[in-house]
């Protein structure tokens, strides 16, 4: 996969190649790993997954934006955004891999 975004479809594909689990069965698994995902930063606001890293839910008040073509300015409203932070093992990992 050399791709920069991946789809749902594509990680399901992945895996049925990888462990031989028929598409349905992998596609269903990738959507309980997402649903998970989200409940959690509904819940708890915070989901760490061990070795990979943690997203998190922060709320970004409301402020005072500027199109910087025209300089008018607007009222960006408040919003939830998630973060993710990668774990350290990930970090190595990539930083080991790149340096090969």
């Amino acid at each position: 996969m050399d791709k920069h975004n991946i789809s749902r479809d594509e990680i399901a594909e992945a895996m049925k190649n990888e462990f031989g689990f028929n598409r349905k069965q992998c596609l269903d698994i990738v959507n309980d790993i997402v649903d998970i995902i989200i409940e959690g930063l509904q819940s708890d606001k915070k989901v760490k997954i061990h070795n990979f890293g943690t997203f998190k839910m922060n709320n970004k008040k409301s402020r005072i934006g500027r199109n910087p073509k025209t300089k008018e300015e607007y009222n960006i409203s408040s919003r939830n955004v998630v973060t993710f932070k990668a774990s350290k093992v990930l970090l190595k990992f990539i930083n080991n891999t790149n340096n090969d």
